[in-house]
C-alpha cells in the first residue's frame, strides 16, 4: 500500500500546483504581467544582446549616469537612449534601454522604453496598450512613453513606468561607473 500512496501523493501535488498556476495566471495578466504578446516576444529577442552594456553603446545607445528613481513609486534606472529610435513603435527598436547597477559594479539590463514625440497626434499604442503621457522633459519636449519590464520582473506590471524593485542605491562595495 505505501508504494501506491507515493504516486498518488505526487499526482495530487502536481494537480494542485497546476490548479494554482491556472488560478493565478489571469491575475498576473490583469496587472500587465502577460509576456505572451507576440510583439513583446519580438522586443525580448531583439534586445537580449543588450544585456551587454557595450553592445548597446556600440549600436548607438548613449550612456547616462543619472539614475531615475521616485521614493514612492520605485526606480527606472539608467536610461541609454538611441536618438535614431525616438518615434519608433517597432518592438525591435526601443528608444531607450534601462539598466540598474548590479552587485559587482556593472549595469544590468532591466527594461526597454519606447518614446514618441507629441506632435498633436493621438496617443500611440503598442502591445495592445496606450502609451503613458504626454509628459514634458527638458531637451526632449512633450512626448509619450511606454516602458516594458522584460528583463526584470515588475510586481506592478510589465508596462508600469516605475519598478519598486529598482533603486538607484549603489550596492555596497560596487565600483562607481
Amino acid at each position: 500500500m505505501p508504494v501506491r500512496t507515493r504516486p498518488l501523493i505526487a499526482t495530487l501535488t502536481l494537480a494542485a500546483a497546476t490548479s494554482l498556476a491556472l488560478v493565478t495566471a489571469p491575475a498576473s495578466a490583469a496587472k500587465g504581467g502577460d509576456r505572451s504578446h507576440p510583439d513583446l516576444r519580438r522586443a525580448i529577442d531583439a534586445t537580449a544582446e543588450y544585456r551587454s552594456e557595450q553592445a548597446a553603446v556600440n549600436d548607438g545607445y548613449l550612456r547616462t549616469d543619472e539614475c531615475v528613481e521616485d521614493q514612492a513609486l520605485g526606480g527606472m534606472g539608467y536610461h541609454y537612449v538611441n536618438p535614431a529610435h525616438i518615434g519608433s513603435t517597432d518592438p525591435a527598436r526601443p528608444a531607450a534601454l534601462l539598466y540598474e547597477d548590479d552587485h559587482d559594479g556593472k549595469r544590468r539590463l532591466v527594461a526597454v522604453e519606447y518614446i514618441v514625440l507629441n506632435k498633436g497626434q493621438g496617443r500611440p499604442r503598442m502591445f495592445d496598450r496606450a502609451f503613458d503621457g504626454p509628459a514634458v522633459l527638458p531637451g526632449l519636449g512633450s512626448h509619450y512613453s511606454l516602458h516594458a519590464w522584460i528583463f526584470k520582473k515588475n510586481p506592478k506590471g510589465v508596462f508600469t513606468p516605475y519598478n519598486p524593485r529598482v533603486t538607484c542605491d549603489c550596492p555596497p562595495g560596487a565600483a562607481t561607473p
